[in-house]
């Protein structure tokens, strides 16, 4: 049981620490808080990717009114379900005069390991007007986990690592700021970088490519045996193991099930009931998303594999020389899921990397590294194809440096290079 002084005490030394100790705060784009609304936001995603620094963000914008507590922090780590109600009493005893204000503040990190928890942040809610936000790297705490007393009642917030637009600001650079040649170099110098290393907040501020590298594998560590290992009570070691290396070494591919129980469950003994499990835990815990084949029936859609995208590209055990066109595919894909957008991939006659379905209409997206005399046909003919399937009649093609207007088969198509298709994405 935790005493009421204590928790007023976490409670001043948190304030002090995020309005006086914390440096820098890269505002995130895209989060779309509730207003008006009597609903509790669930920020959740993969660790690391900076859900504490947007809980700070808001604590710093709203600092009379805000309370904020980490649950991972060891004074707090044997509070029960009874103790709870204590963090209200002990927030209002030491702010008085905010008794009977409107849209008070608390904010909760890592709260998923309390039992009851969603039952208390719904009373605080609904009972006592208080907006409440959670965040969480396990999957308990997304909307799809959640206790049902919070069905209805939250407001999903998924937060990845650093966008490239984010990651240009940790480089002092903004794409609408662009003037000067020298400005494009270094927006396209950034990119490399950022293709290279990824998004996780952390990496982006390291001063050098050792930090880096020691930074990613700790953190890819810490997911594996945390996240997995730990979380799942995994006994097949062989097997996870080599179903991470398989999913981070062909990314942006196609990834069978059936075709890696034939190639492996010779080599050492599994069951196919456990390797599905076991893929499921690397989706459950945000490590690697999924796009599933465009098609009218839901049975085609699961009977075909599933492409399979990095929840960061930091992650990415780079095995191949091509790799480059895959890794800017996977930042593609995690634009566009940034943006909430529904996605598949295309297989006819053609293929398209992606098709974007919103309004009601869709878009077709093709990502190649560098349009070139080996792939062009390949890719237009993919993407034209796409183009007709669904009637719509210009199609997009992302590259790394590349840009034109060409026209195929009475379809308009975009050759765009990344960084320009994210300034005025169409």
């Amino acid at each position: 049981m935790l005493s009421k002084e204590r928790i007023k005490e976490i409670i001043q030394f948190n304030e002090d620490f995020i309005l006086n100790e914390i440096d820098t705060i890269i505002p995130r784009e895209g989060i779309v808080l509730p207003r008006g609304l009597r609903k509790v936001a669930i920020i959740h995603g993969i660790r690391r990717c900076g859900k504490s620094f947007v809980l700070f963000d808001i604590f710093r914008k709203n600092k009379d009114v805000s309370l904020y507590l980490d649950f991972e922090d060891e004074r707090l780590v044997n509070i029960i379900s009874s103790d709870l109600d204590k963090i209200r009493e002990g927030f209002f005893e030491l702010k008085p005069d905010l008794l009977h204000r409107r849209n008070i503040i608390f904010l909760f990190d890592e709260i998923q390991s309390v039992p009851n928890w969603e039952r208390f942040c719904r009373r605080l809610c609904e009972k006592d007007n208080i907006r409440v936000f959670v965040a969480g790297s396990s999957s308990k705490i997304t909307p799809r986990h959640i206790h049902t007393s919070l069905r209805g009642r939250a407001w999903g917030i998924e937060l990845f690592p650093f966008s490239f637009l984010e990651f240009l600001k940790v480089k002092n650079l903004a794409l609408e700021k662009i003037i000067y040649k020298k400005d494009i170099v270094k927006i396209k110098n950034s990119l490399i970088e950022y293709l290279k290393w990824g998004g996780f907040p952390e990496v982006a501020l390291c001063k050098s490519n050792f930090a880096r590298r020691k930074v990613l594998k700790e953190y890819l560590d810490a997911m594996f045996f945390k996240d997995l290992l730990e979380k799942y009570k995994i006994t097949n070691i062989h097997l996870i193991d080599t179903l991470k290396e398989n999913l981070f070494s062909t990314f942006g591919r196609k990834f069978s099930l059936s075709s890696f129980y034939r190639k492996y469950h010779s080599q050492f003994p599994f069951s196919k009931d456990t390797l599905s499990v076991y893929y499921r835990y690397f989706l459950d815990s945000m490590l690697v998303y999924e796009t599933r084949l465009l098609a009218s029936s839901a049975y085609r859609r699961m009977r075909n594999p599933p492409v399979i995208y990095l929840a960061d590209i930091g992650l990415a055990k780079r095995v191949k020389s091509n790799d480059k066109g895959y890794l800017l595919e996977n930042l593609v894909f995690l634009e566009l899921k940034r943006k909430g957008c529904e996605l598949f991939y295309f297989n006819e006659v053609g293929e398209c990397d992606f098709i974007v379905k919103s309004n009601g209409g869709y878009k077709a997206i093709q990502v190649t590294y560098e349009l070139n005399e080996e792939n062009q046909d390949r890719e237009i003919s993919g993407l034209v194809d796409a183009c007709k399937t669904l009637k719509i009649g210009q199609g997009t093609i992302v590259t790394m440096d590349q840009e034109a207007n060409r026209k195929a088969h009475k379809t308009n198509i975009r050759v765009v290079p990344f960084w320009k298709w994210l300034a005025k994405p169409r």
